[in-house]
């Protein structure tokens, strides 16, 4: 990391120790993960401490974490078997390994005090629907961002004002970044000419199982060997 964040790095030890872990970092940047019971406070420290001042929230995003770090796709051959997005409906998430900690929620907070950035990672409840605090009270611009993971992931953010769906539509059924969404969805739409308007109705076509795709050998992408290749002449 760069001298500035190693700065921050122990300002942070320094101001929240007890509630936040480093997170190791491969590209050089700097994230702490707090448990969700301490959030409200830590985030008021970060924007508050004379040493942070994290004035700004720039995004909030959200990550699926079931089966993370498990892979049934070969490298080499093809499989019709796996985790891929061709999920039967009604498959039960502790069967197919549901994660205590699914959802992951990142902060990425900008101090403009100081011209510095952090990520700030927590986790939602495992219960269904997951739930964490609303952080619309410390930093106003998480209001359509908390909208946006509610909308996507179904996570319910507790204190939000006005927690509604953003980027579907109001008869969505299902969060359609969940992992185990079906890639089919749940419901279509159409226009029903006898109606004179749009109708909901069950999804029509199949589910089927997406298969990776694999780069195999192939001789024609190989350069002619040199005495197929055409000889350059001089006069």
């Amino acid at each position: 990391m760069s001298p500035r964040l190693e700065a921050l790095k122990v300002r942070l030890q320094e101001a929240l120790a007890d509630h936040i872990e480093v997170i190791p970092s491969d590209c050089g940047e700097l994230t702490i993960e707090v448990g969700r019971e301490a959030l409200l406070d830590v985030c008021r420290q970060l924007r508050d401490h004379d040493g942070l001042r994290f004035e700004m929230l720039m995004d909030v995003c959200v990550v699926d974490y079931l089966h993370y770090g498990q892979d049934e796709w070969k490298t080499e051959s093809a499989t019709d078997s796996g985790f891929s997005r061709g999920v039967v409906p009604g498959v039960d998430d502790d069967a197919a390994g549901r994660s205590e900690r699914r959802f992951g929620v990142v902060y990425h907070l900008l101090s403009i005090s100081h011209n510095v950035r952090l990520r700030l990672r927590t986790f939602a409840s495992d219960q269904e629907p997951p739930m964490l605090d609303s952080v619309i009270g410390i930093w106003p611009s998480a209001n359509w961002f908390e909208r946006e993971a509610f909308d996507l992931f179904g996570i319910l953010f507790l204190g939000h004002p006005d927690l509604r769906r953003l980027l579907t539509d109001y008869g969505f059924i299902g969060h359609p970044f969940r992992k185990d969404f079906p890639l089919i969805g749940n419901v279509e739409v159409r226009y029903d000419p006898e109606k004179s308007r749009v109708v909901y109705q069950p999804v029509s076509i199949e589910p089927r199982t997406l298969v990776a795709r694999v780069i195999r050998d192939d001789t024609r992408s190989e350069p002619a060997p040199v005495e197929q290749q055409e000889p350059g002449g001089h006069g």
